[in-house]
């Protein structure tokens, strides 16, 4: 069962173009992750936040297809380590991390 509020697959083949609640990072990268955590959170036009999906690339704002993915190993370590990312930002930030397999 899928837990997020938007199908993961429109956002990866519907060609969605990055926006300012959407962001592909085609791997981890923990100090680019957190920048977008951090403009996530700071939420300007109170849009709710966004998603960021690990494990696919993008070019000039589209995801690359097929998705890179992450390894099924990789996954728990991850989600612990977005997780205290949000630690380093104050106020606390609660990211709430769904992983998604195919």
């Amino acid at each position: 069962m899928n837990k997020l509020p938007i199908n993961i697959n429109d956002l990866i083949n519907a060609r969605t173009v990055e926006w300012e609640r959407l962001e592909f990072k085609e791997g981890w990268n923990p100090e680019k992750t957190l920048h977008t955590m951090c403009a996530f959170a700071n939420d300007v036009h109170n849009l709710g936040g966004g998603y960021i999906i690990i494990g696919v690339g993008e070019e000039n704002g589209r995801p690359v297809v097929p998705p890179k993915g992450l390894k099924r190993n990789q996954v728990d370590k991850l989600q612990k380590e977005v997780i205290a990312l949000g630690y380093k930002i104050q106020p606390y930030y609660h990211p709430i991390v769904i992983p998604c397999c195919r």
